[in-house]
This record gives C-alpha cells, structure tokens and sequence, in this order.
C-alpha cells in the first residue's frame, strides 16, 4: 500500500522499523470509515473482536486481553534518558543503548506472518497550535481501532505535520504476551515509546500515558508548556458565562465522575450545568492575553467500567452506548450485550466472564468471583458524552480558572483549602497522597504519595518537574493565573463514615472555588492556608446529611495530624536531594512555622 506522506523523518524511520520486525504487508490507516469497517469484520472474523447486539449497543465490540495482561505494568515502564539522574527517583530507569538493544532484541522478526498498521494521529484537535502528531506502528487491529476512537487519526495528521521532523515514534508488538519479556519503553530525548509483549490498551495505546504524559511532559519542560494528569470541566451559571477547572487525583478518587458531573437538583432548576472538556489529560500553554489555556489532548474515554452505573456516573454510561470497544468485562449472552460488577444488582444467568468461561452468573457471584476483570475498560468516542463541551474542539484551548488537587484523606484535609499563591500551591501539589483502600493490594489506610497525580507519568525528575512549574508561575501576571486549591471529598467522622456525600454535590465546593477566583467571598487563614467559612458554602437541600455544624468539622484544620503530616512530607522530599527546589524546601518550613 502506497505511503500516505512524502515526510523524509517518517519514511525512513519505518524503513527502520519494517526491516526489524518483518511484517508479511504494510497497511496506512488513512481515517475513511470504510477501512475502519473492513478492520472490524476482519478482526470479528478472527474472533480479536465480537460484534455486539446492534440494536442495543449500535458499533459495539467486545474484546478480550490474555489473562497475564489486564493492567499498566509500572515496574516494566522505564524511562530512558541518557543520564540516570534525569529520571529521578521516582522512575525505572535504563540507558537508552541498552533499553534499545533489549527491546530490538525481543521484536526482531516478530511481524513475520503478521500486518504492520501505520497509524498517524493528532494529540489534540488536528492542527491546533496545543496539539503535537505522532505515528505508532503495530500488528494489533485492536489497538488500531482503539486508537481511532481515542485519538484523530489519518491523512489530515500528515498533511497538517508536512515535512516536519517533530512527531513522536512509537512501535508497538504484540510478540508472545509475554509478561516477562514485556517492556513499555519511553526514551524522552529522541521522542520515542516502543512496546512489546503486552495487548494492554494503557500499554500499547502510545498516545495516552506513553505520549499524552510521558513524553509530552518532557517536551512541555523544554517548550515552556505544561502536560498534565488532570480533568478539565466547564460550570456555566445560570447567567450562561462558563469559566474552567483543571484537576488532578489519584486512581480510585472520583476523578471521571468529577469531568462529568450532574448538578443537583437545586442548582439545575436554577440554570446551573456542567460542561466535560476531558476527563483525564490537560495540555496547558499560556495564551495571547496571557492567561492559561488547556484543551484535551485525547478523543475518547479509556474507563474503568466496574462501578460506573446509571447513578454514579450516567454521563460516562451513556457514552458507552454506541461506537465502543468494551474489553475484560462480562458478556450475556442472552442478549450479546456487556455486564460488569455495579453495572446493577442483576448478573445475567446466562454468562461469559471476562476470561470468556460460560458461567451462572448469580451463582459465580455467589462464590465471591468477578464477571467482569476489576480493570475491564470502555472506549468510548468523547462526543458520545451527554455533557460534552462546545470547546471540545476549540484549537486554542480554554482559559483556566483553578488548579484544584485531591486525594483521599480519612482525618487530615479539610474539606476544601486554598493555597496562598502560585509557590504554595506547587507545594500543596507536591503533598498529594492518597490513603489506600481496600481495593489496592496490601494495608488499608498506608499513605501514598502521588504529587500531581503525576508519579507513574511523569517522564522525567519530578523535582525538575516542580521546578518547572515553579517557572511556569514566574511568567504569569498574579491577577491572571488560576488559583490553587485542595479538595478532599472523603473525610470521616469518628465511626469511619463520609461526612461528606460527593458525586453531585461536589458542585457546591467547586462553587466557592470560583467564588474565590473571582474575589466574591471571604476566606479564614490557617496553618495550611485558606478555609472557607462554613456559611459560604451552599448546603440548601442536603438537610438531614450536612449540617452548619458538620460543615464546620470538615473544614477542620487539625495541627497535631498536619506535624505528622510534614515528617511524612520532609522524608519524601528527602529523594530529590539538590533536586528538590529551594522554594519547595521554604514552603515546607512555613508549614512547620505555622503549625506552632
């Protein structure tokens, strides 16, 4: 099949590349929805995909990954820079001579008897001066139909990319799924991500953590932007104006329930709506008039589906119905279409679990096993999203108002605080953790250290990566540039219950975020930094669930916790040795002044 582009980069790096690994042919994904649809027979013919009921769930596909290879493998993710150092200490790291060596090795010949996809695509909408290109090859038809949902792919990418050398490479092969030989490589300085032995979408989907983070929040370092972890939401009021939050949490914190949150009643009978941008990655460069811009750099939604349900998120549910692949979870097989645990309170009798085992599922059930795999994945198209933003596609990206970070702390953060500017909010940042639940594998409650939600992505030292937002913040006007915030929705009382209800309601504290940006209320100095009083925060119609009074506990600013708090921050600052930035150091002094 005759190339797609006369790129001279391009070209010759898949020379490179064919001759590596072999593939019998070679097939340019061009974008036309008739070579999707010749993929999807051919892979339905293979039994790589299952076509799912057309009436109920309309260019739906169900697909299943082998058994070893259902998750991110974040001690075989290594970044590759020259120096070690460069890494930091919170990466793998390997020389990049011997990652190379190691993972040419491994792919050799592994396209005999197989087809090489070139995949061009646009992180972010093509032709935005946000948005960056990138080619992945691989011999999955699955990841290249996943990849045409979560990025935009085909020739417009080329003809908008011309003979530019600034594309990120990426391979991708399948091999054997080995989990032993499987290696998910980032080499920050030549711009390439090569894969091997996993089928894995947040693996071999180069264009999401691998490119969108990784590589991207090096190249945002040297071109003075920024890639992060976070979500962007739009809240319009009822006077129609919208103004924008980006956001990041941890894993298991709520973060896509947040992107696509429903207002409660109350504030949608008053006009009140909210608007989903992304759900999972910003691109952030300042803008003209000198504020900062964020647009998604994805066109999809990668989700966990146990746990999303027409109550905690009907938005994402809704987004699933039609133009999705759904991978590792159950199938009934009654109807073909797709269950998974908290989907609703009825397993289909008639059952494939995820591992495609014929199965009773009430009975499964009734011996403790899963259906569905507990990381089972939708991907969905973004324009499937009943609250998707008018400026999804918006190349110039939308002005931030807020940073808001959080986590999830039993006893320590309030309910919500403010940082008392840009530094401390680096600092506030930095502190993220989360304690661990009883879904991840070990002790319940151990503190996890996650700043920015960024630890496993971030694709270089994340004490640079601080730094850099440090600098990030010498170049904004302090009148323009977002304000900080810390949220935490899980707060407990005394009997290890939430004092706070969240999902919706948590429109009420993003309320008074915005009501801090545009100076409309006031605010109590703490020890960590700004509290809203109690009575600036909307509890109309949560009567019988928070109180004045309870209000008043959550925003609780307890300093014993918070002096244990630094012990835990100053040991983790200790990794970064002269890495750490000075300013950094300083905020954490300020704390452990404050607290006494």
């Amino acid at each position: 099949m005759a190339a797609l582009t006369q790129n001279k980069s391009i070209l010759s790096w898949i020379d490179e590349k064919v001759e590596l690994v072999k593939p019998d042919k070679i097939v340019w994904i061009d974008g036309s929805e008739e070579q999707i649809e010749a993929l999807r027979k051919e892979a339905c013919s293979t039994g790589e995909l299952i076509k799912l009921n057309e009436e109920l769930l309309p260019d739906c596909y169900y697909h299943r990954t082998a058994v070893n290879d259902v998750a991110r493998v974040e001690d075989r993710t290594l970044i590759c820079s020259k120096k070690e150092e460069d890494a930091g200490p919170t990466n793998h790291w390997m020389d990049p001579e011997k990652a190379y060596k190691m993972v040419y090795d491994i792919a050799r010949d592994s396209y005999k008897g197989r087809t090489m996809y070139v995949i061009p695509y646009s992180m972010g909408p093509i032709g935005s001066p946000l948005a960056k290109a990138g080619i992945e090859l691989t011999d999955s038809i699955y990841v290249v139909l996943n990849m045409c949902i979560m990025t935009r792919v085909g020739k417009k990418v080329l003809e908008v990319l011309g003979d530019s050398n600034d594309w990120v490479r990426g391979l991708h092969c399948k091999c054997d799924i080995d989990a032993e030989k499987r290696w998910i490589c980032q080499f920050p300085e030549d711009n390439t991500i090569i894969s091997v032995n996993s089928g894995y979408g947040g693996n071999v989907l180069l264009g999401k953590k691998c490119f969108a983070l990784r590589i991207a929040s090096y190249q945002g370092k040297n071109e003075g932007w920024q890639a992060e972890h976070m979500l962007i939401l739009g809240i319009e009021n009822p006077k129609g104006e919208v103004k924008y939050i980006c956001a990041a949490f941890p894993s298991a914190c709520g973060k896509t329930n947040l992107a696509m949150l429903i207002p409660p009643e109350g504030y949608r009978k008053k006009g009140y709506k909210v608007w989903c941008v992304g759900d999972d990655i910003s691109w952030i460069r300042k803008g003209k008039d000198g504020r900062l811009y964020a647009i998604n750099p994805e066109n999809g939604f990668f989700g966990v589906a146990p746990g999303t349900n027409e109550k905690s998120n009907p938005n994402a549910l809704a987004s699933t119905k039609k133009g999705t692949i759904f991978t590792n979870v159950a199938r009934n097989l009654d109807d073909n279409t797709v269950w998974w645990e908290g989907l609703d309170k009825n397993p289909p009798v008639n059952a494939e679990e995820w591992t495609g085992n014929k199965v009773n599922g009430p009975e499964y059930k009734a011996e403790g096993k899963n259906l569905a795999h507990p990381n089972s994945r939708f991907t969905a198209p973004a324009v499937n999203c009943p609250c998707i933003s008018s400026e999804f596609e918006n190349p110039e990206g939308v002005p931030i108002s807020a940073f808001v970070f959080g986590g999830r702390r039993a006893k320590l953060a309030p309910l919500v605080y403010q940082s008392r500017d840009w530094n401390h909010g680096v600092f506030v940042g930095s502190i993220m953790a989360s304690e661990t639940t009883a879904a991840a594998a070990g002790a319940v409650g151990v503190v996890r250290r996650d700043p920015m939600a960024m630890l496993p992505f971030c694709g270089y030292n994340m004490g640079d990566y601080w730094k850099h937002w440090i600098e990030i913040g010498k170049t904004l006007d302090p009148d323009k540039a977002p304000k900080i915030f810390n949220v935490n929705w899980f707060r407990k009382d005394d009997e290890g219950n939430f004092m706070w209800p969240g999902f919706g309601d948590n429109l009420r504290v993003l309320e008074w975020i915005l009501k801090r940006c545009d100076g409309e209320v006031d605010a109590k100095e703490t020890a960590i930094g700004y509290i809203p009083y109690a009575k600036d925060i909307n509890i109309e119609g949560l009567e019988g669930e928070v109180s004045l009074e309870s209000l008043e506990s959550i925003l609780d600013v307890d300093k014993s916790l918070w002096a244990n708090e630094t012990d835990g921050i100053a040991e983790f600052y200790q990794k970064f040795g002269d890495k750490l930035p000075k300013e950094l150091a300083d905020e954490l002094d300020t704390l452990k002044a404050n607290l006494k």
